[in-house]
C-alpha cells in the first residue's frame, strides 16, 4: 500500500526593502518585535526570560531584537541593546548565585 504524502508549501516572508534603510515585515512579526522590546525594557528581562514569557525560542527573541528591531524602531533598539549588554555583563554573577543557592538547599 502506498501512502501519498501531502505537499505543503511554506511561504517564507522576507522583509521587503523600502528605500535605503527601512524594511517591511508582516504585521504579526512587527507587533511581536515591538512587544518583545517593550517587555525587555519594562522588566529589564533577559533573552531567556523573554522567550519563556512569549513561548518562543531564545534564538527568535535574539533575532527579533538584534536584526528586526533596528529596522523597525532604531531608538527602541538602542534601549534594548543597553539592557541586553548589562545582562550579558552580569550573567556570570547570576550563575554563581544560582550555584550557591543550589548547594545551600542541599544541606
Amino acid at each position: 500500500m502506498q501512502v501519498k504524502q501531502a505537499k505543503t508549501e511554506y511561504k517564507l516572508v522576507s522583509p521587503k526593502k523600502i528605500g535605503e534603510e527601512s524594511f517591511e515585515y508582516s504585521h504579526h512579526i512587527t507587533e511581536r518585535v515591538l512587544l518583545i522590546a517593550r517587555y525587555i525594557i519594562d522588566y529589564k528581562a533577559t533573552v531567556r526570560a523573554t522567550a519563556f514569557q512569549f513561548s518562543i525560542s531564545k534564538s527568535t527573541v535574539h533575532k527579533d531584537v538584534t536584526e528586526r528591531l533596528p529596522n523597525i524602531n532604531p531608538a527602541l533598539a538602542r534601549e534594548v541593546k543597553k539592557i541586553l549588554q548589562k545582562n550579558k555583563e552580569e550573567r556570570h554573577i547570576r550563575g554563581g548565585l544560582a550555584t550557591r543557592k543550589k548547594y545551600l538547599s542541599i544541606k
